[in-house]
């Protein structure tokens, strides 16, 4: 799986050393923001706000598409110097006040042009991906696949010219003053619109993006939405969101009453069951914008740790079919969570324990032994660590000489769950041990 870090609040392309150098320190892939970039130029350099003060800075870029190939391979050349890999983009997206028909028109034929111009200059750059939205402003409810297919099509034959796949991506819209599900926010919707429209072309260069911010303040079932995309998603944005609104705020960093605004555990459950493997792109864009900086280097330093994670427990299956034999280390939680969950489909030999109580016994229905057995294993199977301590028991049994495949295993994102815990079932039992003697005294 590779991360790739989204450039907002970190990088000013004005003065764009300082916050790439920031982000190359952790990562080795960032996103193209070709509207940033291009807005950018259109306001600092050209000055077309002061120019033509009857419209907006940034209808400079969709007027003049060509413009594209002389900013972007100077901004790309400034990335690449980094060494950054660039596998994705965002296209430049320009919400019109659309009036006349003819003006709707007109935009539409400028921003097609536009939009080729980025496709072509992402392959340039070595992008995989561009993520694209669907021009659905102005247009009715019942036209809105035709024109959705026509535009989306017009573009199919330059990306396939330069490898690059187009991404569609779950929409909102206001509704007084609300925001409500938009395009493609349904999953099967959204299943529909890619399947199409690569049915349509021929051959597959769509795909989609699942952005979590949206699906999370849009109240949708994660594990829903994946499943139901499967293979079609091919990048995820992780960003956590305060409930209410579109906003990019560092995972795991919005809570409410100590819980998560953000359904994790649906999300990790879904990408996990259809062994995800694409782009996953850490957008913290709120956090870092607000953060001084002098402490950027360390918050994107975190946030690759978060991402390093969540790429550590999306895999936790493949890692368990990448082995044909497996023993696990830990008789406790970790292990009957295992045993619940995958312990018919990847059965363990045996488990071990530093507990010398435990020799012997049975637990989960595995024979519980001694950490010495473990050399006596065969050089192919695995030695799967069901316990908290995974850094430290990794160094006891490679100090024991084990060379043997040695995997973390964990329990906190599973497909089901025990309600108890050992330790809890333990109290309970003393406490009701303790009574009975008590009423015996």
């Amino acid at each position: 799986m590779e991360l790739v870090c989204a450039p907002w609040g970190i990088v000013s392309w004005k003065f764009p050393n300082q916050g790439l150098n920031d982000v190359r320190r952790s990562f080795d892939s960032i996103a193209l923001d070709i509207g940033g970039i291009a807005g950018f130029h259109a306001y600092h350099v050209v000055g077309w706000r002061k120019k033509k003060r009857d419209r907006s800075y940034r209808h400079w870029i969709m007027d003049n598409p060509e413009q594209l190939r002389g900013i972007l391979p100077n901004y790309v050349s400034v990335i690449k110097g980094k060494n950054f890999n660039i596998p994705i983009a965002y296209a430049n997206f320009l919400p019109p006040k659309l009036g006349e028909k003819e003006d709707k028109d007109d935009f539409f034929d400028s921003m097609r042009s536009l939009l080729k111009e980025c496709v072509a200059e992402c392959g340039k750059a070595g992008a995989r991906y561009v993520i694209m939205r669907p021009l659905a402003v102005g247009i009715g409810e019942r036209d809105v696949w035709e024109a959705g297919k026509e535009y989306y099509l017009s573009l199919a034959g330059i990306a396939k010219q330069y490898g690059v796949t187009i991404l569609l991506e779950s929409q909102y819209r206001i509704n007084n003053g609300g925001i409500v599900r938009g395009l493609c926010s349904d999953p099967h919707e959204a299943k529909k619109w890619v399947d199409d429209l690569n049915n349509a072309a021929g051959f597959e260069c769509f795909g989609f993006h699942l952005d979590i911010g949206t699906c999370s303040f849009l109240g949708q079932n994660m594990r829903d939405v994946a499943v139901m995309l499967g293979s079609r998603i091919k990048a995820v944005t992780l960003r956590d969101s305060d409930g209410t609104g579109d906003t990019a705020i560092l995972p795991f960093t919005a809570v409410s009453g100590n819980r998560p605004r953000t359904d994790w555990l649906n999300i990790i459950r879904g990408l996990r069951e259809i062994s995800y493997d694409g782009l996953t792109i850490m957008n913290f864009a709120g956090t870092a914008s607000i953060t001084s900086p002098m402490l950027k280097p360390a918050l994107i330093k975190y946030a690759r740790e978060i991402g390093d994670f969540f790429a550590w427990q999306i895999d936790m299956e493949n890692m368990l079919k990448r082995y044909e034999k497996r023993v696990l280390f830990g008789a406790g939680n970790m292990c009957r969570a295992y045993m619940k969950c995958y312990g018919e489909k990847y059965p363990p030999l045996f488990t071990c324990d530093n507990n010398k109580d435990k020799w012997g016994t049975e637990f989960c229905s595995l024979q519980v032994k001694s950490p010495e057995e473990l050399k006596n294993l065969p050089k192919d199977c695995a030695v799967l660590i069901c316990n908290m301590y995974y850094r430290e028991i990794e160094s006891q049994l490679r100090d024991m000489g084990i060379e043997n495949p040695i995997g973390f295993f964990n329990d906190e994102y599973m497909p089901s769950f025990h309600f108890e815990r050992i330790e809890d079932m333990e109290e309970e039992n003393e406490a009701r041990d303790w009574g009975t003697d008590a009423e015996r005294a």
